[in-house]
């Protein structure tokens, strides 16, 4: 991975179907019934790597997403000089007690949202060195403003490169001060995650206030787990509204990452529909991860769901019921998912409450009610959500956009489990948290043509 020089794009070596512009998938030829093991948690990945790399002493980490995200970051990290080596899904590193070996270059990091969020902080941190951060064009597009303003506010040097509160961003280790300040959390929960994550390295106490909303809780929830597993502590109240966190430093520490609840959520919508049954070996209902949380969503839908100690298996019904209006807003990583499988019901189903989305790889509001249109279903757009109703999904002559969008691609493939024949541009764009999706899909008989 090291002196890798790449394009504009976000793609990395670890990406499939680099050279498959477009994907035609066919219902399977009967129900699937079967079992996978998902990939790592994509949230835990990025969170685990930065942690472990400002910790002191080595790190393992077991289960990691080998996937663009998180090559991205790993590749970030070596050109900082952190030494770490990956074998299979399990990476071992270095710490460096919150400084970077390498004092200066430049850092390029894909389309990888939650590293634009959780390493300028880490780099700030430092006493020393120089950085410019910057990712593909579609992530130089999202916003950065909220952290980048939070972590000046505690003594970070941060400056714009070209558009305010856009990377690439500048960022020079001066060390952080500490002291109090505010954080919005209405557009991402991330930009208080990653300033969470910086605040031990502080030289006094770090006390975080959120000015406004958490738009999803439990992602905070899990860095303030994963920072007590690597040794530091934080102060909340029940709100997480409030923070405190005293100066201290992460151990290093051996560590088994959760497998990815977002990814799980394709299988299972995949038995949803085809009325088959998809048994998950290597997560249950216990995660913190908020996705876990459509396991509701398919039982008031009709399907049958078994929750044990050793994974999660799903049996889909005749006709998936309807007829409801649901928040996201805490798993609205699956609102596409949902407006998916959504047209198969027997009534409309409306979704609120997700209206950060817009701000994500794509308007996924949008996206998403364009492509049902393209499809012939109705689907209404609203500031915060969409309406979306029953109907057969026509697939169209010319091939649906992905957006450059991992969860549109793999959620407008989840229609094609139903409606035969739905051609996709750039399947490839998966290989953001899933890059093995088409091919596990396959294994459980969902027919992929290239």
């Amino acid at each position: 991975m090291n002196g890798l020089e790449p394009g504009p794009g976000s793609r990395s070596p670890w990406a499939a179907l680099q050279h498959i512009g477009e994907v035609e998938i066919h219902p399977p030829a009967e129900p699937p019934d079967g079992a996978i093991a998902v990939s790592g948690s994509k949230s835990y990945t990025n969170r685990a790597l930065i942690i472990a790399a400002l910790a002191e002493g080595a790190s393992t980490l077991r289960g990691i997403l080998r996937s663009d995200d998180s090559y991205w970051c790993l590749d970030a990290l070596r050109k900082l000089g952190v030494s770490c080596s990956v074998e299979g899904g399990t990476v071992e590193l270095a710490g460096n007690g919150g400084e970077w070996p390498t004092p200066s270059g430049s850092l390029y990091i894909g389309a990888a949202g939650t590293i634009a969020r959780f390493l300028p902080g880490a780099l700030a941190a430092g006493s020393a060195g120089g950085w410019t951060l910057t990712g593909s064009s579609q992530l130089n597009e999202r916003p950065v403003r909220p952290l980048i303003d939070a972590l000046n506010a505690i003594g970070a040097d941060i400056r714009y490169e070209a558009d305010e509160g856009r990377l690439p961003v500048r960022i020079a280790a001066r060390g952080l001060a500490g002291g109090e300040v505010t954080v919005s959390g209405a557009v991402s929960s991330q930009f208080l995650s990653g300033l969470l994550i910086a605040s031990p390295y502080a030289r006094q106490r770090t006390v975080i206030t959120v000015e406004d909303q958490i738009v999803q809780h439990a992602y905070v929830g899990m860095t303030i787990e994963l920072m007590k597993r690597f040794g530091v502590t934080v102060e909340h109240n029940a709100a997480y509204d409030r923070f405190i966190v005293e100066s201290q430093r992460y151990q290093g520490q051996d560590v088994q990452l959760e497998a990815d609840a977002s990814t799980a959520g394709y299988f299972l919508a995949y038995a949803a529909l085809t009325g088959g049954r998809i048994r998950i070996t290597n997560l249950t209902a216990a995660t913190l991860q908020p996705d876990i949380g459509l396991l509701q969503v398919f039982e008031r839908m009709g399907c049958r769901v078994f929750c044990g100690s050793e994974g999660i298996e799903l049996s889909g019904t005749e006709t998936l019921k309807g007829g409801f209006t649901i928040s996201m807003k805490e798993m609205s990583d699956q609102t596409p998912t949902l407006a998916a499988i959504a047209p198969f019901a027997d009534a409309p189903i409306t979704i609120t409450d997700v209206e950060h989305i817009r701000k994500h790889e794509c308007d996924r509001i949008h996206a998403i009610c364009e492509s049902l249109t393209r499809l012939g279903i109705r689907a209404e757009e609203h500031r915060d959500g969409l309406t979306v109703h029953p109907g057969m999904p026509q697939p169209p002559a010319e091939a649906l956009d992905t957006y450059d969008d991992h969860r549109m691609a793999m959620s407008l493939a989840l229609i094609g489990s139903r409606a035969g024949g739905l051609r996709l541009r750039d399947p490839g764009c998966v290989s953001k948290t899933c890059p093995s999706f088409f091919d596990d899909m396959g294994k459980l008989g969902l027919r992929v043509n290239w």
